[in-house]
């Protein structure tokens, strides 16, 4: 089939949709499809052009994979003004291009969020006589409104609410990234059809055997540290000032090291909460590539995954890759992911704002707890038999070829 990815995110930017969607586009081209991805060019999360790209038109491929890039106004600002102009510049530039570019097709998956993009996926499917799949990796506007970005009853979620009935109205299959999604979906919509699209990650390239001596002195210099690293979007959802209320606590524990790496919106605000508090066994470091993640975390003592409060369906896919590599999980979360952990005994979950209870297990991994490798391999088993990404894109793929 000629399936087409609509999505405002993709590689070479880092984070987890662009990790999942590229890797799923590879998969699915393995399996014969003629893949194309329809995305911007890539600004995340640095909020600039990144270099070699710009302009309003750009072709190029990554493997079999046919990516075709159009305009998008950048930014990293927390501003919602910003981000709506980031967003609606794309879903006009994407809805032109597409137009003109994609051709006959026969799936046009949208990624939500940006709920937005629902639009130009709406007229891009009728152009291309496609049938539509709205995926959902969030719930909006209802995420949006526990973050406090949008005041419940308001025109701006009124319209949300509007859009969203609109974009899963025109679907002719809605699929999911969790359970409690798929849910909440079909409460409110029961004449839906829903695919449970779950996230993952690919155990070829996460593991154990990824740690390298290298990415180890990277993060540990002088070779004495215990490391606990976060990897990825430093954003609201995240609550990241958790861990650093954490390193607070252990700040006399000299053998402890948080070490946050990645980039986003309230990355300058952590910093500058680090500095006022003089937490010298806290560390910043810029994004690493996506190849380099499997060392990075292989190489770490412990992996923390955080997320501010519940939001119904979040499930954040760095449990998965953290699950896979072996080491010890820190979840500081609630809901779906935290019951996929907690279920399989697969690491530490800890409710989010419990910082006593996230310093204290991380003082406990470092001072070497009993029973931590038995819940490693537990880990590892779990996303081998239930999340690795190459079974995922098998399921997908014969659910559209069977129409």
């Amino acid at each position: 089939m000629r399936i087409t990815f609509l999505t405002q995110y993709f590689p070479p930017e880092v984070g987890a949709p662009q990790a999942r969607l590229s890797e799923l586009a590879e998969l699915l081209a393995e399996r014969g499809h003629q893949m194309t991805v329809l995305t911007a060019m890539p600004s995340y999360p640095t909020g600039r052009i990144f270099a070699g790209y710009g302009g309003l038109f750009r072709r190029e491929s990554r493997g079999e994979v046919r990516v075709l890039r159009t305009a998008v106004y950048p930014t990293k600002s927390a501003s919602l003004v910003r981000r709506l102009a980031s967003y609606l510049s794309f879903v006009v530039s994407s809805a032109l291009v597409g137009t003109f570019r994609l051709g006959r097709q026969d799936v046009l998956l949208v990624e939500s969020p940006p709920l937005f993009l629902g639009m130009s996926a709406i007229w891009l499917a009728w152009v291309t006589r496609a049938r539509l799949v709205f995926n959902v990796s969030d719930l909006w506007p209802d995420g949006a409104i526990r973050l406090g970005l949008v005041r419940e009853g308001s025109f701006s979620h009124r319209l949300a609410s509007a859009l969203e009935r609109l974009c899963y109205r025109r679907a002719w299959l809605v699929t999911g990234q969790s359970r409690t999604i798929l849910s909440n979906i079909a409460e409110r919509f029961p004449d839906l059809v829903t695919f449970h699209l779950t996230n993952g990650c690919d155990t070829r390239k996460f593991g154990a055997a990824q740690a390298s001596a290298e990415m180890r002195r990277r993060l540990d210099p002088d070779g004495d540290a215990f490391i606990a690293t976060y990897a990825g979007l430093h954003g609201l959802a995240q609550g990241l000032q958790q861990i650093l209320e954490a390193a607070r606590i252990l700040r006399d524990e000299t053998r402890i090291r948080f070490v946050l790496v990645g980039d986003g919106p309230e990355k300058a605000e952590l910093q500058a909460l680090a500095e006022e508090w003089q937490l010298t066994n806290v560390w910043f470091l810029d994004p690493v590539p996506s190849a380099e993640m499997p060392a990075l975390l292989a190489s770490s003592d412990a992996i923390l995954v955080t997320l501010k409060l519940f939001l119904p369906g979040a499930v954040p896919s760095k449990i998965y890759e953290a699950m896979a590599s072996e080491r010890p999980l820190v979840l500081v979360a609630s809901g779906e992911s935290a019951e996929i952990v907690g279920a399989a005994r697969a690491g530490d979950v800890l409710a989010p704002g419990d910082i006593v209870g996230l310093a204290e297990t991380v003082r406990g991994l470092a001072r070497g707890r009993d029973g931590v490798a038995e819940t490693c391999r537990r880990a590892r088993a779990l996303v081998e038999n239930r999340y690795d990404r190459r079974a995922v894109a098998e399921r997908f793929s014969e659910r559209l070829e069977a129409r």
